[in-house]
C-alpha cells in the first residue's frame, strides 16, 4: 500500500547507540509528534550495523534524517534541536 500525500516516509541514520544518537531520536519523535502529527513512518538505520545501507544511500554523517516520500527524496545533516530547521528543509512543514 502506498502512503498517502499527507503521510511522511522518514529514515534517521545514527551511528550506534550512543547518547548523541538516543538524545536525536527523542528529540525527533517529540517535534514529529508535536508538529506532524503521527502522520509519518520513521525507519531508524545504524550505519555501524548496516553500513551497506548507509553507502547505497550515501549517507556520509550522522545524524543524517532523510524524507523519502513524498518526493523529492531530500536530506538534512546535523544537529536536530531546531525543528524550524529540518522541517522546512525537508519540506515537512
Amino acid at each position: 500500500m502506498r502512503p498517502s500525500p499527507r503521510h511522511y516516509v522518514l529514515k534517521l541514520y545514527v551511528a550506534g547507540e550512543t547518547p548523541t544518537s538516543n538524545r536525536a531520536l527523542q528529540r525527533l519523535h517529540h517535534i514529529l509528534e508535536q508538529k506532524v502529527q503521527g502522520v509519518y513512518s520513521l525507519k531508524v538505520i545504524d550505519v555501524l550495523k548496516n553500513p551497506k545501507l548507509a553507502e547505497e544511500d550515501k549517507i556520509l554523517a550522522t545524524p543524517t534524517l532523510t524524507k523519502e516520500f513524498p518526493s523529492p527524496v531530500l536530506k538534512f545533516v546535523g544537529d536536530l534541536s531546531n525543528p524550524e530547521n529540518f522541517l522546512i528543509s525537508l519540506s515537512i512543514w
